[in-house]
């Protein structure tokens, strides 16, 4: 099969016209400011008033509910925070039935596999294209388009929405049927928190021991303890300067989604019998970060459970 479509042509058969967008989160605004600047109307919708006057702010078209959004659109993309919310808009709001047929739908939330393969049975029985596409990459990656999406579906449709994923990312993976692109988004999510969680500790006690955590940072970054929280998100604070790490964990990928996502992963592995001890441990440890009152700041906070109080 085609693992990667970077290599694609930038077209589709598909001229979008108008997008519509639900859920403008952290990830999920910056994501539909991409296509708006590229010049596609955006219908956009989320159950928060800022997120809703942003919107308007930046020139998109708000509307009053989800079903308002879906009129006249080309592909709708979600971008929404869990089960309960994929659910309640794709299978127990009247959506599906209000959407054209001709509407390609990009589905990117996190989710339970077997939700997402709900959903797209339902859709695909009333003809209605979908794609499960969550995305790799974090707020940074959103902002700046560089987003990699890891799509679950019928690999037909990809075509229609590569526009868009070229708008939004730089990368695009096929991963399987509905529901492949969830299974591969938990796995690569519990190997961020465990590599997370190992760059924390281990930048700590090279700090313990008198290293700057700049120098330390760098020197491991070129050997093979080097990885992407080392790269790109560095979990110390003042080591990178644009990092949540160094704006009091403000922004970027939250404790709370990071716990949402290895209890999947856990349920994943339980479910296919999988022996996941290091994907256990990282789960504790943010489950102890939750409970201690940090749901709201980013995952890479977890370096202060090795730092002096």
């Amino acid at each position: 099969y085609r693992l990667s479509l970077e290599d694609q042509p930038s077209g589709g058969s598909l001229k979008m016209k108008k997008v519509g967008f639900i859920g403008l989160g952290n990830m999920g605004l910056p994501m539909a400011n991409n296509i708006l600047n590229a010049g596609i109307r955006v219908n956009a919708f989320d159950l928060s008033r800022d997120a809703m006057k942003k919107a308007d702010e930046l020139g998109m078209v708000t509307k009053s509910s989800a079903l308002d959004v879906v009129e006249n659109i080309d592909a709708l993309i979600t971008m929404l925070p869990n089960d309960t919310a994929v659910e309640s808009i794709y299978l127990k709001e009247d959506l599906l039935e209000k959407i054209s047929k001709n509407t390609i739908i990009i589905e990117s939330s996190t989710i339970n596999p077997e939700v997402s393969k709900k959903v797209s049975k339902k859709a695909t029985e009333m003809n209605i294209s979908i794609l499960d596409a969550p995305v790799s990459g974090g707020v940074k990656g959103a902002e700046l388009g560089s987003l990699t999406f890891i799509v679950g579906g019928n690999e037909a449709d990809l075509e229609k929405a590569t526009p868009l994923f070229k708008i939004m990312g730089d990368k695009t993976f096929y991963a399987g049927k509905a529901g492949s692109g969830q299974i591969a988004k938990l796995c690569n999510n519990m190997l961020l928190a465990i590599h997370m969680c190992g760059t924390a500790e281990t930048i700590a006690m090279g700090v313990n021991n008198g290293l700057d955590p700049a120098i330390l940072s760098e020197i491991m970054k070129s050997s093979s303890g080097g990885n992407w929280s080392l790269e790109k998100y560095n979990p110390f604070p003042g080591v990178m300067k644009e990092a949540p790490a160094s704006n009091n964990y403000s922004g970027g990928f939250l404790n709370s989604l990071m716990l949402k996502d290895l209890n999947l992963a856990e349920e994943l592995a339980t479910q296919s019998k999988s022996n996941t001890p290091m994907g256990k441990l990282a789960r504790e440890l943010y489950k102890e970060l939750n409970n201690q009152g940090f749901e709201e700041l980013d995952f890479s906070s977890i370096q202060q459970n090795y730092l002096d109080k």
